[in-house]
């Protein structure tokens, strides 16, 4: 094995076994994050406790950031302008579908199921831009959101969400990006093609926090990005979906299709509890993230390399 390989997997398999000493600090970051003001869609750029993350605002989609900017352990930085992290994109004005046209985007990847698709519309995008769909399971959870708020029934809505089932609801979907085959086949062909480097990309799900929460947090732990940091990017969505999701909790209130719509909020929330179902499932299963990078995803020492010398400057 050439020493640039070993030096990489060498620092990949120190990010992955890297033991934070600042847990507490994480939580209170988490706390506040979760119940920061509503983040005005006009401010490019939100300053968390370590590192500046970067919103692109649009009108008809509040959590389209760029992934670039974090700071390694290795030193580097990650370049900015290649990779992009959003919610659907179906919903885009034209002066929205402008802006996204700046990113010079190569290549939209969405992780949406059919039936988000069909529901929420296909995304709004410049023109020669095509998404590119791939499915990660949600085990059903749109489909039985659909059906339970639309019988407007409360006793039906508490016994689907009361009571912590909203919440374990979550965590075995997060489980699943562990231990589901073809989520795992999806977030690697996503991760290979952002090494190939054929020009920016952008992934993105429908509210842009659990899936594509995921894919970053994978993304920037393979690169070196210490787990606080990417951390406090999976909690972000927090803060820029805030207004958006408590308008709809409103608007189903006062449609009388929901008397306690609050029961949604560990649905539209990201959570570290979340994170931790997976991140535990992939310690039990891999031995943790290097296991999960090349066991569970099937991504060799070179793909790696790729990542890192295409997406950190030293």
């Amino acid at each position: 094995m050439s020493r640039a390989r070993i030096r990489l997997a060498t620092v990949v398999l120190a990010s992955a076994l890297a033991v934070t000493t600042a847990s507490a600090v994480t939580a209170a970051s988490a706390a506040a994050t979760a119940s920061a003001a509503p983040v005005p869609v006009r401010a490019e750029h939100r300053q968390t406790s370590a590192e500046t993350i970067r919103q692109i605002p649009l009108q008809g989609a509040v959590n389209l950031r760029d992934l670039g900017g974090y700071r390694t352990y290795t030193g580097g930085q990650v370049r900015q302008g290649l990779v992009y992290r959003s919610d659907a994109l179906g919903k885009l004005t034209p002066a929205d579908v402008t802006t996204v046209a700046g990113l010079g985007l190569t290549e939209v990847v969405d992780f949406r199921i059919p039936t988000e698709v069909r529901y929420d519309g296909a995304d709004r995008l410049p023109a020669g831009l095509t998404p590119t769909s791939r499915p990660v399971s949600d085990l059903g959870l749109y489909g039985t959101l659909l059906t339970v708020i639309s019988s407007g029934d409360p006793a039906e809505q508490e016994r689907m969400l009361g009571a912590g089932r909203a919440e374990a609801y979550m965590r075995d979907i997060y489980r699943t990006f562990v231990t589901g085959p073809e989520n795992r086949a999806q977030f690697a062909a996503t991760l290979r093609e952002i090494a190939d480097g054929k020009g920016p990309l952008l992934y993105h799900c429908t509210s842009g926090k659990d899936r594509t929460g995921w894919m970053s947090y994978l993304l920037l732990r393979a690169l070196a990005v210490p787990e606080t940091t990417a951390g406090q990017d999976y909690l972000a969505s927090n803060a820029f979906r805030s207004a958006y999701d408590a308008q709809v909790r409103e608007a189903l209130r006062q449609s009388g299709r929901m008397q306690h719509p609050e029961l949604l909020i560990p649905l539209q929330e990201v959570r570290q509890d979340y994170l931790d179902a997976a991140t535990a499932r992939m310690e039990a299963d891999y031995g943790g993230l290097y296991g999960y990078l090349t066991d569970g995803l099937g991504l060799d020492l070179r793909t790696l390399a790729k990542l890192q010398s295409r997406l950190v400057r030293p």
